[in-house]
């Protein structure tokens, strides 16, 4: 399955000296906010302090992040498809050509469109 998505979530990897909260960070390939939801019933957060659901979430393939998420999040970005031809490659091609997708998205065609605390996508959940 290929799932639409124009934008996502990585929390850094340090808290913030004034808050000592960890921001999340909101990445997308222009402002615009739309993706792939689903309802999550569980609970998040810390177990000390969890969260009780429900939960707006989505998942992803991942790859190694570029250079505007690696400032963020150093460990891992979402696998980006960007143009017909690409997603026709990955639903259609044998897995040695398809693999090839798996890689960063150019710094330029990213940009950082939210930060704070909170981790909700407020603007999706409405």
């Amino acid at each position: 399955m290929l799932g639409p998505s124009e934008q996502f979530c990585r929390v850094c990897a340090r808290a913030q000296p004034d808050t000592k909260k960890k921001d999340a960070v909101w990445f997308a390939l222009n402002e615009d906010r739309c993706g792939l939801w689903t309802e999550f019933k569980g609970d998040r957060g810390t177990k000390s302090k969890p969260i009780p659901g429900p939960h707006l979430v989505y998942g992803f393939l991942a790859t190694e992040p570029n250079a505007v998420v690696e400032l963020i999040h150093p460990k891992a970005m979402p696998v980006i498809l960007t143009t017909e031809e690409e997603r026709d490659v990955w639903m259609r091609a044998p897995w040695d050509e398809a693999k090839a997708l798996q890689r960063p998205l150019p710094d330029a065609d990213l940009m950082i469109v939210a930060r704070g605390t909170d981790k909700e996508d407020r603007a999706a959940a409405a």
